[in-house]
């Protein structure tokens, strides 16, 4: 089944990766700006990052059939140096232009601090200032709750936010509703230990439906899986659950979602 995948750090993956994604339906991936495993000591090292990601990744991708957008941003996990910050959104409009760039994002919080939560809306001014569309990035485990309370107040509070314009990712059990209830688009995560099981994605939907669901891998340098989103496929099949349903979580909510910027296409269209 042709599949996109929403989230997945390609930078970090070989490209034997690409091959078997490609093998296994995918049609595109979206990859968010994020942190490298280290704090950039500077906002050069952000520009090289985005021209890896705006040129390098595309091509690669292509060479397997595979479409790749990408997002940029300074990642919440650096958004603590409000120096920092500044300067690399200050270079960021220069890129936005670019044809595989789709939106602001993975932005958020990360320990939902003071620092992070002006980054977070410095990055909302900028998104909303060029007119993009936003993925959000949520805390990890015991943040999970309280940050995605903040991130939807935050998003709430600003009138210029059209939450059908922004996807909030790593949703879980006690997040998906809040995400839903409030009209954003909602990202499942599929990844090894610190986020969701295909099994587990599987029964967020058939507690929530698929309406306005995607789901993704997050494949990073960390252990994670670039083929979790046809686990996620093989999983939903088990339990009987038809492909016109599962379609439209991997292939049709996403398309729907990227496609409020005319940037995205799909080979055919």
């Amino acid at each position: 089944m042709d599949y996109i995948d929403m989230h997945a750090h390609m930078v970090s993956r070989t490209t034997d990766d690409y091959q078997r994604m490609a093998m296994a339906g995918c049609v595109a991936v979206t990859e968010p700006a994020f942190w490298p495993g280290f704090d950039r000591r500077s906002a050069d090292g952000f520009e090289d990052y985005f021209e890896q990601l705006t040129d390098f990744e595309p091509r690669r991708a292509a060479r397997h059939g595979i479409r790749h957008y990408t997002w940029l941003c300074l990642n919440p996990k650096e958004g603590e140096d409000r120096a920092l910050a500044r300067e690399v959104l200050r270079r960021i409009p220069a890129y936005l232009e670019r044809p595989s760039v789709l939106g602001i994002g993975e932005i958020g919080l990360n320990r939902v601090t003071r620092n992070e939560l002006a980054t977070f809306k410095d990055h909302l001014d900028l998104a909303v200032a060029h007119d993009q569309l936003i993925l959000i990035h949520t805390p990890h485990l015991e943040d999970k709750y309280k940050g995605t309370a903040v991130i939807i107040e935050t998003l709430l509070a600003d009138p210029r936010i059209q939450p059908g314009r922004v996807l909030i990712d790593h949703a879980e059990e006690h997040t998906i509703g809040m995400i839903l209830d409030n009209g954003f688009w909602c990202g499942i995560t599929l990844y090894p230990q610190t986020k969701a099981s295909p099994e587990r994605a599987a029964d967020m939907i058939e507690l929530h439906g698929p309406e306005r669901v995607c789901v993704n891998s997050a494949c990073d340098w960390g252990s994670s899986d670039p083929l979790a989103v046809p686990a996620f496929i093989l999983e939903m099949r088990r339990r009987g659950h038809g492909d016109a349903l599962i379609r439209q979580v991997v292939h049709g909510n996403p398309a729907a979602f990227l496609s409020q910027t005319p940037k995205f296409r799909l080979d055919g269209q």
